[in-house]
């Protein structure tokens, strides 16, 4: 991606280190928690740290985090000149833009606290992204999703969450909790991730047409961190067996294929996964 030197977005806050917290689901966020604690069982920074002189860390992950919070400020702000012009043209209200918090081990937020370990979620009662940079190293290291637009891929999805709250989408399946059955809600969670692919690949596709930020094989990355992260595949991953009535955020294929139809259609009509008779 190419977004050295591009705008960054204000819309940014820095919670610095955490500490106590209670985990919680939300965006990429359940079935991340339990790949990441199966594999690791702790906090990787510990082990890093036993590993490398204190002074070499700190030098090391300071100067990484600089780059890191630049380049998911540069998408930020990207996916705001996108949805600034398309949201009022294609939904008729104004765009909103939401705020990116950046945070280590764990934070508090207005839907409760979390851990770097839940993944990057959006919380739709402040109206902002929250996401521990250390979660791209995970998606290189722990999900084999190389490349800076997995990471932008990840971020896109989470504003995606955000156009579902000011439309009242999300809010409309979350009243559903607890009047339908669990695997009928799973049902409605998994169009609503799904939803929020889709509108992450309307924006690429915006980005891409009017302002030229893809290099080769950026798309391939995206479509790579979809796959790594569909619940089939973290499921089969954690406990070497699929059960698609648990499933939360899509399967592999699904969420390739509905990041994939937003970014070729850019039409934020073709995202409709609550009518969609097959996903």
């Amino acid at each position: 991606m190419l977004w050295k030197g591009r705008r960054q977005s204000d819309n940014f806050e820095d919670a610095g280190r955490g500490g106590g917290f209670r985990i919680v689901g939300g965006g990429i966020g359940a079935l991340v928690l339990a790949i990441i604690v199966y594999f690791l069982g702790g906090d990787p920074s510990q082990i890093l740290q036993q590993s490398i002189p204190n002074q070499q860390v700190t030098t090391e992950t300071t100067a990484k985090e600089k780059e890191d919070k630049a380049f998911v400020l540069v998408v930020l702000a990207e996916t705001e000149d996108v949805w600034n012009k398309v949201f009022p043209e294609k939904f008729g209200v104004a765009y909103r833009e939401p705020k990116l918090v950046t945070f280590q081990q764990s934070v508090a937020s207005a839907c409760g606290g979390a851990s770097s370990a839940t993944g990057p979620f959006y919380c739709p009662a402040d109206e902002k992204l929250y996401v521990d940079l250390s979660f791209y190293n995970e998606l290189k290291q722990r999900f084999n999703a190389p490349g800076d637009f997995a990471m932008a891929y990840v971020i896109a999805h989470e504003v995606g969450h955000h156009i579902q709250h000011i439309l009242g989408v999300s809010d409309k399946v979350q009243k559903m909790r607890g009047k339908i059955s669990e695997t009928e809600y799973n049902q409605l969670s998994v169009r609503l991730e799904l939803q929020a692919d889709f509108y992450a690949g309307v924006w690429a596709h915006y980005a891409e047409k009017t302002k030229n930020i893809l290099e080769d094989g950026d798309i391939e990355e995206a479509l790579n961190a979809a796959n790594a992260i569909g619940d089939d595949r973290l499921q089969q991953q954690t406990t070497g067996e699929v059960v698609p009535d648990a499933f939360t955020h899509g399967t592999s294929a699904q969420r390739m294929y509905w990041f994939k139809k937003g970014y070729e259609s850019g039409n934020v009509e073709d995202g409709d996964t609550f009518s969609a008779t097959t996903l």
